[in-house]
């Protein structure tokens, strides 16, 4: 086959790569400039400049394109842990303190990214494996494998030094995770619930750099062995 040929085979092969590109391009400035809630097929469809239904011949619903565009941003975290783990034989707590240092600032710089991650993590498992193709399945969870992965590896070395809990390193991994997702929303709403008597005020303002130290300090809470646990008070 010649080469004008195989171009002419694999056009519309790369054609679909890059209208596919455009959408999840369009997804995400629309998830960073309006939030996830407000973000409409409609709209992301206007700024590609096509209807819905061409969104729809590329995704197989809103929860998979939702998938793809969450694994645009587990890539660019991934490479931002991977920048700031500083690799034995540092400490695993100042490991898991660099990496917790750039969750908590990634979820605080891109609140779509914990919003379109929650919302994911909201559905029961069941009704996610209907909603997504194999293909977005695999990449989704290849992708959030490798992140996973990595504050995992950590934690398994911390146990193994008896500073962080003895038990399943990937359900830790996980718990992290999740906690961090849900804690920086307080940044979002800078105040809490103070529990001083009347006539105090209910609720108290906060500023997200206390949020973000505090989620950080409250990650390495979680991870930390109880002294009667750790092998090193033995």
């Amino acid at each position: 086959m010649s080469s004008d040929t195989t171009s002419r085979a694999t056009s519309p092969v790369r054609r679909r790569r890059e209208r596919e590109q455009d959408i999840l391009r369009a997804t995400r400035e629309l998830f960073d400039a309006k939030g996830v809630r407000d973000a409409q097929i409609e709209d992301i469809a206007k700024a590609v400049g096509v209807n819905r239904t061409i969104i729809y011949r590329h995704f197989a619903s809103k929860d998979e394109l939702f998938g793809f565009t969450l694994v645009g941003y587990l890539t660019e975290l991934d490479g931002e842990l991977a920048a700031a783990d500083p690799g034995a034989p540092a400490e695993p707590i100042a490991r898991l303190r660099a990496l917790g240092e750039v969750l908590v600032s990634f979820c605080l710089r891109y609140p779509a990214f914990a919003d379109c991650a929650l919302a994911l993590l909201r559905r029961p498992g069941p009704v996610l494996l209907e909603e997504l193709s194999d293909a977005a399945l695999h990449t989704l969870g290849r992708t959030l494998a490798t992140t996973m992965g990595r504050i995992a590896a950590v934690l398994r070395e911390g146990a193994k030094a008896g500073v962080f809990r003895d038990e399943d390193p990937d359900l830790l991994a996980n718990l992290l995770y999740t906690q961090v997702l849900g804690s920086v929303h307080l940044a979002r709403a800078q105040c809490i619930v103070g529990s001083a008597p009347p006539p105090a005020d209910v609720f108290t303002t906060v500023t997200q750099e206390q949020v973000h130290s505090a989620v950080v300090r409250a990650l390495l809470a979680t991870a930390q062995a109880a002294p009667s646990d750790s092998r090193a008070a033995g």
